[in-house]
């Protein structure tokens, strides 16, 4: 594991079964067109490692959009550093989702560019998006973690939601201004003290309106015993 920009990188090293040798029969079309349909085929890890990679997409785009919009220059120094880390993690994090599944990989998705421009509109849409985003993906990883059945993908998973956890917390810290609470209160944290998770179709849905391509999934493996109900992120 390399550190890089207060990020945490991992090796390819994690992923070595997850390469060109071992390819999934039904592994979705490269690069879709823009509007077209996408299927996550949950019936084995690579479904889920591409719904991780279709979320770090999200992000990666969005931040990349974030440094080229006038907004941007409304921010103060911190917050552009802040910006800035964030652009080059989640660039960091789809570039090792994409090297890492290789040919089982899904293609390039197409944000929503009207949804995106909106966001952009100010500092305070731009915070509470990604407020939303980083949120969204903590909840994501929660949520499908128990659904790897690979040990090394399920430690590499763990791993990069530690640091968009980070992300979330100092998103929050931002929207948050002197109170110093917003980063773990109870939005994000459940009655037992833990992030709150959702399930695939929950955070597809939240995520719909930022991919102009439909995403859908097959397949969907069934929720383990015992397992805990979702709970959203707020936002206030």
């Amino acid at each position: 594991m390399l550190g890089v920009g207060g990020s945490i990188v991992l090796l390819p090293s994690v992923f070595a079964a997850c390469d060109d040798d071992d390819t999934d029969p039904t592994r979705p079309p490269v690069n879709p067109p823009p509007g077209s349909a996408v299927t996550l085929n949950l019936s084995n890890d690579f479904g889920v490692l591409n719904y991780a990679y279709a979320l770090e997409q999200l992000e990666a785009a969005f931040y990349t959009a974030v440094l080229a919009a006038p907004v941007f220059a409304t921010l103060n120094a911190t917050e552009q550093e802040v910006f800035t880390d964030l652009q080059r993690h989640e660039v960091i994090h789809r570039e090792f989702f994409k090297n890492a599944l290789g040919s089982n990989a899904i293609g390039t998705l197409t944000p929503t560019a009207s949804a995106v421009t909106a966001a952009l509109a100010n500092k305070n849409t731009l915070l509470l998006t990604s407020e939303t985003f980083e949120d969204l993906g903590v909840a994501a990883y929660n949520g499908a973690g128990k659904y790897l059945a690979s040990a090394g993908f399920l430690l590499a998973a763990g791993k990069i939601v530690s640091v968009e956890a980070r992300h979330a917390a100092v998103i929050r810290d931002l929207r948050d201004g002197t109170n110093g609470t917003k980063f773990g209160n109870s939005e994000v944290v459940n009655a037992q003290g833990l992030d709150v998770k959702l399930e695939f179709e929950a955070v597809l849905a939240a995520a719909n309106p930022f991919i102009d391509n439909t995403v859908t999934i097959t397949n969907r493996p069934a929720q383990p015993a015992g397992t805990a109900p979702d709970q959203a992120p707020q936002h206030s």
